[in-house]
């Protein structure tokens, strides 16, 4: 069997753009919809949800940082692949901090950012062809199961985006462990070579959702000189 076809949204000014990221996620089985600026973007969303949308940054009107900020309100597992200008970092983080799962830096290959897409989606709602066993992992009041892809804080479900689920579920896999910020990019994103930036915003990300204080956390911890570590309560699984 093929892989499962997925409807994605592109949203980006330049027609150009548009037409070749169309016509590689096309090739790729995906059904493709274009929307041209932020407001397009969000009311394509509002009439048919996409499984994926990809985002351009610089728009006129709304840009992609505050459709992406409206995006994770409403529908706060939708998964976002945002599009940033070479060199323009404080974008890339900050499209981080409001949820993007990835980005993709322009000019860009084509052929990654279908790869991208593509694994972004996997992670999303495709098992890998390989998966870890499914699980429900308990650590005091949090809990996460790892086949519905859910967590709960003291009982309320958190609000996750696809990544940050991706390193939760890798770090309550592996407690006990330092990870440097290249491995978790390896092990939870795949890259071999990326901004391990990305990890640093993921992982402030996380800390803000799981953490009663995130500026004294208690579960990841920072172990200065080599990355992070997850610290499980006693008895905890």
């Amino acid at each position: 069997m093929g892989e499962v076809e997925h409807q994605v949204l592109v949203v980006d000014d330049d027609p150009t753009v548009s037409d070749v990221v169309r016509r590689y996620l096309e090739q790729s089985g995906c059904r493709v919809r274009l929307a041209a600026d932020g407001s397009a973007a969000l009311a394509a969303v509002a009439a048919e949800r996409p499984d994926l949308v990809v985002l351009d940054v610089m728009m006129p009107g709304l840009d992609g940082l505050e459709v992406c900020r409206r995006l994770r309100h409403d529908q706060p597992d939708l998964p976002v692949v945002m599009l940033t200008a070479l060199g323009e970092e404080a974008d890339r983080v900050l499209g981080l901090e409001i949820g993007a799962d990835d980005y993709v830096t322009k000019p860009f290959s084509p052929r990654e950012l279908v790869l991208r897409i593509r694994s972004v989606l996997r992670r999303a709602g495709t098992p890998p062809a390989e998966p870890e066993p499914a699980a429900i992992f308990h650590d005091g009041d949090l809990t996460a199961d790892t086949a519905r892809r859910v967590a709960w804080l003291g009982g309320e479900r958190l609000q996750l985006t696809v990544r940050e689920f991706d390193l939760l579920e890798f770090l309550l896999r592996h407690p006990g462990r330092a990870w440097s910020r290249a491995d978790l990019l390896g092990k939870v994103w795949g890259w071999q070579i990326g901004d391990q930036s990305t990890v640093t915003v993921h992982v402030r990300r996380l800390r803000e959702k799981i953490e009663d204080d995130p500026a004294a956390p208690r579960r990841i911890l920072t172990v200065w000189g080599i990355g992070y570590r997850y610290e499980a309560e006693a008895g905890s699984r």
